[in-house]
């Protein structure tokens, strides 16, 4: 099995159903490029606030075929990367790119199938001080990442699959998609989807449900 191609088939979305509805990262963790779509396991960075002395080191470590991944501990206001790293990780055939921090030349990146996602984008640019971490457990988005993870993304956003749950979100993902296109097919026929989803049963078993003020689930005795 191609994993990167069947990850990016099922999607980010059917993956975050498939394990529970969690995975996303943050919603502000955006694509700046002009390819969005792409699935790589996770070769991690975290940097000091605003230094980028170990950006090009991890660039240059990060296997092709692999998200780089890079903690900049949400710094908004200094840039991590730009126009000459996507170029170089472009070259490099990275799958992608992603930053918990900001990037800049955006006039640049956004022509590039690079795969470029970051919380903001602004004109500074960061020092190179500091000695950063290279494939340790990272934070990027909300999401603990861990080296080896998998990372899919599309114009929805990013999605972080555990390197050891990728069979069973797959399995997950794929049953997902299929209920889903029997329920396309309904809609198209006219089937109204409040039918469809039995959204009547739903609402009757939860009137008819006993309250209890601790769960908030049921209905007071009188």
């Amino acid at each position: 099995m191609n994993t990167a191609a069947t990850l990016m088939r099922v999607g980010p979305g059917a993956l975050s159903d498939a394990m529970g509805k969690v995975g996303g990262m943050d919603h502000d963790m955006r694509c700046r490029s002009a390819q969005p779509r792409m699935a790589g396991p996770a070769f991690t960075l975290r940097v000091h606030t605003a230094d980028i002395l170990m950006v090009v080191k991890a660039l240059s470590a990060c296997p092709s075929g692999h998200v780089l991944v890079i903690d900049g501990q949400g710094e908004l206001n200094t840039a991590l990367w730009g126009g000459l790293t996507t170029m170089a990780a472009h070259k490099k055939k990275l799958a992608g790119v992603v930053i918990d921090g900001a990037v800049r030349d955006l006039g640049d990146i956004k022509k590039s199938q690079l795969p470029v996602f970051s919380r903001a984008v602004v004109p500074n640019a960061g020092g190179a001080e500091y000695v950063g971490e290279i494939q340790v457990p990272v934070q990027c988005g909300g999401i603990v990442v861990t080296p080896g993870d998998w990372l899919v993304a599309d114009e929805d956003g990013v999605v972080v699959v555990p390197a050891a749950k990728v069979e069973q979100a797959i399995t997950g993902a794929v049953k997902i998609l299929a209920a889903e296109k029997v329920i396309a097919k309904q809609i198209r026929q006219g089937i109204d989807m409040a039918q469809i989803l039995r959204c009547d049963e739903a609402l009757e078993r939860k009137a008819q449900a006993q309250f209890i003020p601790q769960l908030r689930a049921v209905e007071p005795s009188k």
